[in-house]
């Protein structure tokens, strides 16, 4: 049987962890302890990979350095999770990977505010062309799952979410923040949590 791992959740640009309460009900339903932070600031005035070096702190000094742990990442969280992951040293203790909604390749709307953190969401930004080009090679060992939203007016376009790694779903939700409350999602997010783990 697979190892259930603590699932760390990690929101996106203007939430907090309070978006995460249905989410987190389902998943302690099913087994799961669930831990969640407030990125700190949230509205995008901040570079990502400081926020990311709040995600490596949170867990670093959450978890004993022997626990391996589950990831999710919805929206902007999701580019936070990833340079975590791919810069900060993540992969190695994470297991399971989960994007929900996610700029993976940018997205138009990070045009309309000139914060630093919503530009390093611009679909032709250096920040998240480098993350994209090396995806393949340090995420291959993770289960990677990303989740997404045809009908997502956030992500534009919408296929803009997807990561071309891993397993991908497409759940025809029709609001960007419902990605985290739709049955369907959090059916499925249950399911990647649940992917058997390579000896």
């Amino acid at each position: 049987m697979s190892p259930i791992n603590p699932v760390v959740l990690i929101h996106g640009l203007n939430d907090t962890v309070t978006v995460f309460e249905q989410m987190a009900d389902y998943l302690t339903s099913l087994g799961w302890s669930v831990y969640r932070l407030n990125l700190n600031p949230n509205r995008g005035n901040q570079k990502l990979e400081i926020l990311a070096q709040q995600v490596q702190y949170y867990i670093e000094t959450t978890f004993k350095p022997e626990q391996s742990i589950d990831l999710v990442g919805f929206s902007m969280g999701g580019i936070v999770t990833r340079y975590y992951l791919q810069r900060l040293g993540g992969i190695n203790r994470v297991k399971r990977y989960i994007n929900i909604g996610t700029p993976n390749q940018g997205t138009v709307t990070a045009y309309l505010l000139p914060n630093q953190g919503i530009c390093q969401m611009r679909p032709d930004c250096t920040f998240l062309k480098e993350l994209n080009q090396d995806r393949q090679e340090l995420l291959k060992n993770l289960r990677v799952t990303t989740l997404w939203s045809d009908y997502d007016l956030m992500i534009v376009p919408a296929r803009s979410s997807r990561m071309g790694i891993g397993k991908e779903q497409q759940i025809p939700v029709l609001f960007h923040s419902w990605l985290l409350s739709d049955r369907r999602v959090l059916k499925a997010l249950a399911e990647a949590l649940s992917e058997p783990l390579d000896d």
